[in-house]
C-alpha cells in the first residue's frame, strides 16, 4: 500500500507548531536584559560577550531552520511526502529548540547567582582568582572563565572549547564550586584544581606525558599503569600545588577526608587517584617544588588519620608499590618539558622558585605591617601566603574566612573598576 501524501490539515498543524516555536524562541532574551546584579558581581566583558555571541548564534540558526521548514511546507516537494516524514522533520527542529533552551538554562543558572547578596560579588572575585591561576603569558590565550556555586563537596569544570549538550563548542570555562567551601583557603584549592584541567588541555600535558608513563610500565608492576590512568587529575592537583603551595594540599585533605571504607577503594573506571594516595602524591609534589619539613608532617598526619594497618594483604602490597613509585613519578612530572612550553619544565614555567615557604612567610609578616600591599598582589599569591600562614598557625580559621571575604570583594571591585575604565575609553 502506497503511503498517502501529507494532508492540508497535517501541513497546517505542523505550520502552527513551527510558528509557536518561533514565538517562544523570540522570548529568549539576552542576559543583559534579564539578570539584575551589582556592577561588582557582573561577568567580565569577554565572558559575557562570548556567552551571548554563542547563544545568539544558536537562536539565529534555529530561527533560520524553522523559517526554512515553514517555507518548505508551502512548496510542491512537501506535497509529495507523507505526514510521518513531515512530522519527523519537525521533531528534529523541536529537539534543536530544546537544546538551545538547555544551553540557555545552563548559563542562566550560572549567571543568576550573581544577583545573590554577597555571593554574587564573591563569585566575581573567584573569577579573578581563576583567571590569575590560569594565566601563563606567552604560551596560550586565557579563555573567558565564570564560577558558580552548587551543592556537594566536589568542584567541576566544563572546559572552554569542548562540546556542549545539544552540540556546539562551549565559549567559556564554567567552573562549579562547592558552596560548603565558601569562604576559606580551601576554596582556592578546589578552584585551581579545576583551572588546572583547562591549563592541562591548553598545553596538551596529558598527551605529552603518556608515552613516558607507558615506557615506565615495561618494568612491570601496576603503579605506573595507575599513574597513567590518573594523570589528568594528578596534573590538576599539580597545578593547584604549584600555584598555592601547602594551601593546595590542606584543601585537598579537606575534600577527600571520607569514611575509611572509601579511602582505600580502587575503582579502575575512576580517573581520580584513590583518596589516600592522592594526598600522599600532593605531599610529594609539594616537597619536590617547595622543600620544607611541613610536607613530612602532613604525610604523617594523613597516615595517622588513615593508617594502612588493617588492610588486606593485597591492598597492602598495592599501596606499598605506589608509595615506592611516587618519588620517581613526581620527579618525572615536575621536570617534564612538554613541547608546548618550548623547552621549559613545568615547575620553571609556573615560577615555583618565587613561592617558597620562607618567601611566603616573609610576605605574611610584611603584609601584617602594610596590608595595602596584600590587596595589590596577585590573587593566587595571596592565597598561597595566607595558606602558608594557616599551616604555620599564624592565622585562625575565623580570621582567614573574614579576610578572604574582604579580598574576594576587593578583587570583584577591582574588576568592576577595570570594566568601567575600559568602557570609558570606548
Amino acid at each position: 500500500m502506497t503511503p498517502m501524501a501529507i494532508s492540508p490539515f497535517a501541513a497546517w498543524m505542523l505550520a502552527q507548531e513551527a510558528r509557536a516555536l518561533l514565538t517562544r524562541l523570540a522570548r529568549v532574551k539576552p542576559f543583559a536584559l534579564l539578570e539584575p546584579m551589582l556592577p561588582a558581581a557582573g561577568l567580565q566583558p569577554a565572558t559575557q560577550a562570548a556567552t551571548e555571541r554563542y547563544l545568539v548564534a544558536g537562536r539565529r540558526e534555529l530561527r533560520a531552520m524553522v523559517l526554512g521548514f515553514l517555507e518548505w511546507l508551502h512548496t510542491a516537494p512537501s506535497q509529495q511526502v507523507t505526514a510521518a516524514d513531515a512530522q519527523r522533520r519537525f521533531t528534529i527542529l523541536r529537539l534543536k529548540f530544546n537544546a538551545v533552551l538547555t544551553q540557555f538554562d545552563m548559563f542562566n543558572d550560572v549567571i543568576s547567582q550573581r544577583s545573590e547578596h554577597d555571593t554574587g560579588v564573591w563569585l566575581c572575585g573567584l573569577d579573578a582568582v581563576a583567571a590569575d591561576a590560569l594565566a601563563l603569558p606567552g604560551y596560550y590565550e586565557v579563555p573567558p572563565l565564570v564560577c558558580y556555586l552548587d551543592r556537594g563537596v566536589g568542584a567541576a569544570i566544563r572546559r572552554a572549547r569542548t562540546r556542549l549538550p545539544g552540540g556546539g563548542e562551549n565559549p567559556v570555562s564554567v567552573i562549579r564550586m562547592p558552596r560548603e567551601r565558601m569562604v576559606g583557603s580551601g576554596i582556592a584549592s578546589s578552584l585551581i584544581h579545576e583551572v588546572g584541567h583547562q591549563a592541562s588541555a591548553l598545553l596538551d600535558l596529558a598527551a605529552s606525558l603518556r608515552p613516558l608513563l607507558q615506557g615506565m610500565q615495561r618494568n612491570g608492576g601496576i603503579a605506573w599503569q595507575l599513574f597513567e590512568r590518573w594523570i589528568g587529575e594528578i596534573l590538576s592537583d599539580f597545578w593547584s600545588c604549584a600555584r598555592l603551595g601547602v594551601s593546595a594540599t590542606l584543601g585537598l585533605m579537606g575534600v577527600v577526608s571520607l569514611p575509611r571504607v572509601f579511602m582505600f577503594r580502587l575503582n579502575l573506571d575512576d580517573p581520580h587517584p584513590v583518596p589516600w594516595i592522592r594526598v600522599r602524591l600532593s605531599c610529594a609534589m609539594g616537597q619536590s617544588m617547595y622543600p620544607h619539613p611541613q610536607w613530612d608532617r602532613l604525610a604523617a598526619l594523613w597516615n595517622a588519620y588513615y593508617p594502612l594497618e588493617g588492610l588486606d594483604a593485597q591492598r597492602q602490597r598495592l599501596f606499598a608499590e605506589l608509595l615506592a613509585a611516587i618519588p620517581g613519578f613526581v620527579g618525572l612530572l615536575v621536570d617534564h618539558r612538554p613541547r608546548s612550553l618550548r623547552g621549559r619544565s613545568l615547575k620553571e614555567a609556573l615560577g615555583v622558585a618565587e613561592r617558597q615557604p620562607a618567601q611566603l612567610a616573609a610576605l605574611f609578616e610584611t603584609w601584617r605591617g602594610a596590608p595595602a600591599a596584600m590587596y595589590r598582589a596577585r590573587p593566587t599569591l595571596v592565597f598561597a601566603v595566607l595558606g602558608q600562614a594557616r599551616a604555620n598557625g599564624q592565622i585562625s580559621p575565623e580570621e582567614e574566612s573574614h579576610l578572604f571575604a574582604k579580598l574576594l570583594t576587593h578583587w570583584a571591585l577591582r574588576s568592576a573598576q577595570w570594566v568601567s575604565s575600559f568602557a570609558k575609553r570606548w
